[in-house]
């Protein structure tokens, strides 16, 4: 025979041992979510223009690239360990608002202009069947 309790009555059931438990699992599932969903440190960007590669760059060096698109110049802004879409002639600006890229597997995708700026690093910390 089950007993239904109503409100707060079951926290009279928790013993010390009980929350110790709990504390310990909720401080595990934190830190193993922080090991196991963070993306690589990438270490070189991909610029792909009209669906073809334009650019495969390092990461470790300050650098400005521009990408011609159909419907004006995409300006790409890197910096060590970081990229991002500095400014596209599109009219929503999406992908300049994503800001800094700095995970491997972070992309930024101007559609209008069909530029993509991908980011990688040589191993990555996940596949398409682990995500």
């Amino acid at each position: 025979m089950a007993v239904r309790l109503r409100g707060r009555e079951w926290l009279a059931l928790l013993r010390p041992g009980d929350v110790l438990v709990i504390a310990l699992a909720a401080v595990l599932v934190a830190v193993l979510a922080q090991y196991f969903w963070r993306g690589g440190v990438a270490d070189r960007a991909e610029i792909r223009a009209a669906g073809k590669l334009f650019a495969r760059v390092s990461l470790d060096v300050a650098q400005v690239i521009e990408v011609p698109g159909p419907i004006g110049t995409t300006r790409i802004e890197i910096a060590p360990g970081k990229a991002r879409v500095a400014h596209d002639p599109g009219p929503k600006q999406y992908c300049v608002r994503q800001g800094w890229l700095s995970t491997a597997g972070a992309v930024a995708i101007c559609a209008p202009n069909q530029v993509t700026l991908s980011l990688h690093a040589r191993k990555p910390a996940y596949d398409s069947l682990g995500y």
